[in-house]
């Protein structure tokens, strides 16, 4: 066998050895060998103090072992080798990174959490299959502008550093939808932040913000604690209408405005440790599963009833609002016809938040006074949650060029209109807490649908028009009576990240379903399934999938 080119010299027992590396730590020539095979390699914790030669040239360099006179199996095959895909150097002493970084392009995965680093090279911007780079734990002062190149990012992790600023082009970063920035030295956050229309989970906590940043929208989690905010205003809440999750402890906060019942898919709102000396009674409206208030300056509310809990409270205040009958606090006015108390409608959440809020009136129909208001101005969400509307209203189909955000959640409805389906600018759609038990098929017309809530219906299958819309990227349909699944059509569905089943009548999880590689979350608890079991569905969802691919027939 002829010596390969490019490895004359060396020493033939080198693939038994450790390589090692100028710093002196070392990488056994093991993990190299099954890192190409694998595609991952794994050093974290090793002491390391620069990247050794033989990591970034993993996939340049004939490797070790082909210089053995040794016969390979198809399993060994080095010249067959693996692309390196994920590569983690956590828990080390790298004080910096080479720009041999760009030897590496076919990287998703770069975990260099826990080191030393002051800056990242130029060459990172290379790297333009990098879905996740966790930076965190460090000492980086400065991000390189070419960190806006990695256009398939879905997480950057840059908590605990010692940033002052972000570079402006985030918004070239259209598939990012977790961004951690917390624990840095920011002032502000660049504008560039709103138009990461992607982007689920923003947290910038304990940093030197004064105010919540008006850049922010969209996302479904927001953590801002421990900064040095003193307002919360209308003009921040604006875009907020779809997070689940609002974290503002440890502020300066001296007031929650009336404009937070406009949160009204809001789970979580922490607001403990600011300046708060009284609540907008309107908060008992929201469907908060969770609120802290715990080191407030509060008069208005008794200590005992703060300490029964979240519920308690809300009940407090649901009941100040009956005892009190509307007043200016309720950030309502009537329009200029003379209408019955119960159809106010709040033009200023027109005017000034493009919301067309109708909710909790408990009505059979959408007042037409209701879409009068509405006027010559812009309107990208409608709230018509809380009702008893047993029908879509038919002059929804007015705002079809401009409405992006549907909420119809807690009615009677049972069909879906046609006039819905005419709205093809809708991203989310949100009909949980009806009586649905099917969809039209009008409905692929929805061509930017990104996320539709089910949760609460009565479907007994996946509705067969969800499969053929292919921007669709979150389907929740928990407690129904789903008993089956289409897999193959679900694995033609690239977008879709996460899939909510939990709680319906699935008797059986098809293998196949283990090949839909691209989802993130997958819930199915609460299903009379026996397998997986419970033990496998408590690991997360990449064990779930690889447990069902690996049962896969062949």
């Amino acid at each position: 066998m002829s010596r390969p080119r490019g490895v004359a010299g060396r020493d033939p027992r080198a693939g038994f050895r450790a390589e090692r590396t100028d710093a002196g730590a070392s990488v056994p020539q093991g993990l190299l060998k099954a890192a190409r095979r694998s595609g991952q390699l794994n050093l974290s914790g090793r002491g390391l103090r620069e990247v050794p030669q033989c990591v970034w040239r993993i996939n340049v360099d004939v490797p070790e072992e082909a210089n053995q006179n040794l016969s390979f199996s198809a399993a060994e095959r080095w010249w067959e080798q693996t692309d390196l895909t994920k590569l983690i150097l956590s828990s080390n002493q790298l004080q910096s990174l080479t720009d041999d970084l760009r030897l590496l392009p076919a990287l998703t995965v770069l975990d260099i959490h826990d080191n030393q680093l002051t800056s990242l090279p130029s060459a990172i911007r290379e790297l333009e299959n990098l879905q996740k780079l966790n930076v965190s734990h460090n000492k980086l002062q400065i991000l390189p502008e070419e960190i806006t190149n990695l256009r398939n990012l879905k997480g950057l992790y840059l908590q605990h550093n010692e940033l002052t600023r972000i570079p402006e082009g985030f918004e070239q970063l259209f598939n990012l939808e977790d961004l951690d920035i917390s624990n840095n030295r920011l002032t502000t956050v660049p504008a560039s932040f709103s138009s990461l229309s992607s982007l689920v989970r923003l947290n910038i906590s304990s940093n030197q913000l004064k105010s919540l940043p008006v850049e922010i929208s969209g996302m479904k989690e927001l953590h801002v604690g421990e900064n040095q905010i003193e307002i919360l205003g209308p003009e921040h809440l604006k875009h907020l209408n779809s997070i689940l999750v609002l974290d503002l402890r440890d502020n300066k906060l001296r007031s929650v405005p009336d404009e937070i019942t406009l949160l009204q898919s809001l789970e979580r709102l922490d607001l403990s440790n600011n300046d708060i000396s009284s609540l907008p009674c309107s908060l008992g409206k929201l469907p908060l599963k969770f609120l802290a208030l715990e080191g407030n300056p509060l008069r208005t509310i008794r200590r005992e009833i703060i300490n029964k809990g979240t519920q308690e409270v809300l009940k407090y205040l649901r009941s100040k609002i009956k005892d009190d009958g509307p007043n200016q606090s309720d950030s309502v006015v009537e329009t200029a016809m003379t209408l019955p108390s119960e159809s106010r409608v709040n033009v200023h959440a027109i005017i000034t938040l493009k919301i067309l809020d109708y909710s909790d009136k408990q009505t059979t129909l959408i007042p037409d006074e209701v879409f009068d208001a509405v006027k010559s101005n812009i309107i990208t969400s409608v709230n018509f949650s809380k009702n008893q509307l047993c029908e879509i209203p038919k002059r929804i189909v007015e705002l079809k060029e401009m409405v992006s955000d549907v909420n119809l959640s807690f009615n009677k409805l049972s069909f879906i209109s046609l006039e819905l389906c005419m709205l093809q600018k809708l991203t989310f759609l949100d009909l949980r807490n009806n009586f649905l038990n099917s969809l039209p098929e009008e409905m692929e017309s929805l061509i930017r649908l990104q996320t539709i809530n089910l949760s609460f219906n009565r479907f007994k299958i996946l509705p067969d028009v969800l499969y053929h819309i292919p921007t669709l990227e979150t389907i929740l349909i928990s407690n129904n009576q789903v008993g089956s699944v289409d897999p193959q059509k679900m694995k033609a569905m690239e977008n879709l990240i996460t899939l909510d089943l939990q709680n319906n009548d699935l008797l059986q999880i098809p293998p196949e379903l283990g090949n839909c590689v691209n989802l993130r979350t997958l819930l199915l608890d609460g299903n009379p399934f026996r397998v997986p079991r419970a033990a496998i569905l408590m690991k997360g969802t990449a064990a779930i999938l690889e447990y069902l691919r690996d049962r896969i027939p062949t």
